[in-house]
């Protein structure tokens, strides 16, 4: 049993819920008079004074009511009422009909439903009193309200639950007190604690509701890393590239988060020197990597101290010892089989230009880092002396000139050089090596261009003509020193003087007063230019001096072309050359008076054959009956009188009973019209066919459809022949009056003809 003050205060708050309930039991209510706009009886209007009349007994009901009847509520009762069911008594609002029903007859109200006051606290509800055989308001409506008792149906809930709490290890006593003295994550991370709550002060019958609440311990840096192993063995090849990782090695720390993150450094010179260490953040490991090139025979094992610390220090902390660990990695070095490496390391040399071939350049020297007395065999690669102007000797490295040399054409050389093991030759090292052609004095100077000048006629002796530079390919180490005087050939020039001016360049003077155009009007002065040497090299170069006409102020009016040779000289191959040219030109000509006689030999045999047979293609259309100016009727005339002279009249026509004779022997003439209608065709057709026969057999007759005319008119018809062109003569005897009477489409034709037969028997008489 409670004592205490908190035992007075509930034993006062139970004393006050009891009176309160028995106070609501015992409770009546009266329902004042008719409010405004409510509906009155007339008669209780007419008294004048509305009576309280409304009893009932009950206000309360208890919540979740498990009964099987309804649970009896209270009573409503009017004291008009004298007990013999004239008075019906009616309900209405929240709950009215449906949770809540009355007895008409006697007013009693029952709950059929059960209720949860957590829910719903109290409901409102109005109640009437009628007459039942009316149905007239024998009281005014009244409202009244039904509370629903609690009772301890609900336990205790927390409503955030379950609950998550944390607190960092090794925390000092605060709020949440702990049961030990020092809290370890690494030990345990969590912990669950159950916690109850009980209502009625935890009395008797009192409900009670439970949570869980875990406390989560946080992380503190109060471990410091530690490598697993003190040692750590990795081995690589020597010829392993600066940047390769050799391995990875962890230490070990018992925080998590950003407490684990560490670095790591290496601590001894050597290890500084030769390998790097980093640090992976996603693993945290040290990865330790190539940092120099490694050496077999230099040095086999490598040692170093690698230490790990924390990045992130709590101060807090320090005095728990130092946040950091070391340990010793060796590196072997393993031995591969290297290619040979050259010595010395010089990659220059240099060789004169007019060094004969096979002159020795230099020699490189290659030696085998693994044994030092393993032969070594040399080479060129010819992809970069693909001229092949080197060679070299491949036992003893000697590179010599393997073609004549030319410092003018190209000064510098880039070769690369391979030296390989004897017994192997894919193990091979290359060496770029460069070689300077030095220069010596094999090109004689030149002028610097076929120089031209021009003198005025009234030209003053000491007159400056023009200036005369020098080029030399050559490049000697202390500069070009030219030296100028007129050519040998030139020595009894009394016309123009050289002047040597000492600084590479001569300058042509005029040495008589005045020249003549009409005497010479082109000079050419050879002028010999020699350089320093050693040896000493010279050319003759010849200036062009043109004499013009020049007016009172000295500017040139006009020059002539015609030149004077002061010496006239051709040399033996100028002259070869002019021969081959005229043997040329000699041989053309004949070429091509040879073509053209055969091609006009060709035309005339062309012109020999039969024109009969000639395939002659038309693309044009006539102009019909009506045209007279589309073809020349004088040209088919003369045509059919050539083949007729050709032909002859004599002989007979192959056909019926006649002897055959050759088709190009035959008469040439027109086709004559013919009245009589039966005609025999057989001539021609047969004539046709031999002619189809031979085209067929002709291979020189053209790939395509052509259209072939043949004037053979067969046999001699009764009639005359209507051809203009087979009767070419005075003594002709036909008649073409007839053709007037064929019609319109005949008129222009009769016409010709008639006008024909006009001139003649003029030309008779």
């Amino acid at each position: 049993m409670a004592t205490g003050p908190q035992g007075f205060l509930w034993t006062m708050l139970l004393l006050f819920c009891a009176i309160q309930e028995l106070g609501a039991w015992a409770m009546h209510t009266s329902v004042e008079g008719p409010g405004l706009g409510q509906p009155v009886d007339p008669a209780l209007l007419a008294s004048g004074r509305v009576k309280r009349g409304w009893v009932w007994n009950q206000f309360f009901v208890v919540e979740e009511y498990t009964g099987t009847e309804p649970l009896y509520v209270g009573k409503i009762h009017s004291d008009s009422d004298e007990g013999d069911g004239s008075i019906k008594y009616t309900i209405s609002g929240e709950g009215a009909g449906t949770i809540f029903l009355i007895d008409e007859i006697t007013g009693d109200i029952h709950a059929t439903e059960r209720l949860d006051r957590e829910q719903k606290t109290f409901y409102t509800l109005r109640a009437q009193a009628r007459d039942r055989q009316t149905d007239q308001l024998l009281e005014p409506e009244s409202e009244f309200i039904i509370k629903v008792q609690d009772i301890n149906d609900s336990e205790p809930r927390f409503l955030e639950g379950p609950y998550i709490g944390s607190v960092a290890e090794l925390s000092p006593i605060g709020v949440i007190r702990t049961a030990v003295a020092d809290l370890d994550r690494e030990t345990q991370d969590r912990y669950e604690v159950v916690i109850r709550a009980t209502d009625m002060a935890g009395q008797l019958g009192g409900l009670s509701g439970s949570t869980t609440v875990t406390i989560v311990v946080t992380d503190v840096n109060d471990n410091p890393p530690r490598f697993p192993q003190k040692m750590y063995q990795f081995s690589i090849v020597e010829t392993a590239p600066v940047g390769t990782v050799i391995g990875r090695v962890k230490a070990e720390d018992s925080d998590i988060g950003e407490n684990t993150d560490m670095t790591y450094q290496v601590k001894d010179e050597e290890g500084v020197e030769m390998f790097k260490v980093t640090t992976d953040s996603n693993t945290q490991e040290a990865v330790i990597t190539v940092q120099k090139p490694l050496d077999y025979e230099s040095k086999k094992v490598h040692t170093v101290v690698l230490e790990a610390l924390n990045k992130f220090v709590d101060p807090r902390f320090v005095d728990l010892g130092t946040f950091r660990d070391q340990t010793i990695v060796r590196v072997s070095v393993l031995d591969v089989d290297e290619p040979p490496e050259f010595r010395p390391p010089s990659n220059l040399m240099e060789v004169q230009e007019d060094a004969h071939v096979g002159s020795v350049v230099g020699v490189v020297t290659a030696l085998d880092p693994d044994t030092a007395n393993r032969p070594i065999r040399y080479a060129i690669d010819r992809s970069t002396d693909a001229e092949m102007i080197f060679d070299i000797d491949a036992n003893t490295g000697a590179i010599v000139t393997g073609k004549v040399l030319d410092r003018e054409t190209a000064g510098w050389h880039n070769i690369t050089v391979l030296a390989m093991e004897a017994d192997n030759h894919s193990q091979v090292s290359r060496a770029l090596l460069r070689i300077r052609i030095l220069d010596v004095n094999d090109n004689p100077p030149e002028l610097a261009t076929p120089y031209e000048a021009a003198v005025c006629e009234d030209a003053k002796p000491g007159q400056l003509i023009q200036t005369i530079s020098v080029v030399d390919r050559d490049e000697p180490q202390s500069g070009h020193h030219f030296y100028f005087t007129l050519a040998p050939e030139a020595t009894n020039n009394h016309h123009f003087s050289l002047l040597d001016i000492k600084d590479n360049t001569a300058a042509v003077h005029t040495q008589r007063v005045g020249f003549n155009r009409q005497e010479q009007d082109v000079y050419l002065l050879p002028i010999l230019v020699v350089d320093s040497g050693p040896p000493a090299l010279s050319s003759t170069g010849t200036l062009t001096i043109r004499i013009c006409g020049c007016d009172s102020s000295g500017a040139i009016q006009s020059c002539n072309s015609t030149a004077y040779i002061v010496s006239a000289t051709l040399s033996p191959g100028a002259l070869i050359a002019l021969l081959v040219c005229i043997l040329i030109l000699v041989v053309l000509v004949l070429l091509i008076l040879t073509l053209k006689r055969h091609h006009k030999s060709h035309l005339t045999s062309e012109d020999d054959e039969d024109m009969r047979d000639n395939v002659i293609k038309y693309n044009d259309e006539g102009g019909g009956e009506q045209d007279t100016e589309a073809y020349d009727m004088s040209a088919l005339r003369s045509l059919y009188d050539f083949c007729e002279i050709k032909g002859g009249d004599g002989g007979e026509i192959p056909g019926e009973g006649g002897p055959s004779r050759n088709p190009a022997s035959e008469l040439h003439s027109l086709p004559q019209w013919v009245q009589s209608p039966d005609l025999d065709f057989s001539v021609f057709r047969d004539y046709i066919c031999r002619k189809v026969e031979q085209a067929d057999e002709d291979l020189s007759v053209p790939p395509y459809d052509s259209f072939q005319t043949y004037a053979f008119e067969g046999s001699d018809s009764s009639v005359p022949s209507l051809s203009s062109i087979n009767t070419w003569s005075s003594g002709s005897e036909q008649d073409f009056s007839y053709l007037g009477g064929w019609g319109p489409r005949f008129r222009q034709l009769a016409a010709l003809y008639a006008g024909r037969r006009g001139e003649e028997d003029a030309d008779a008489s």
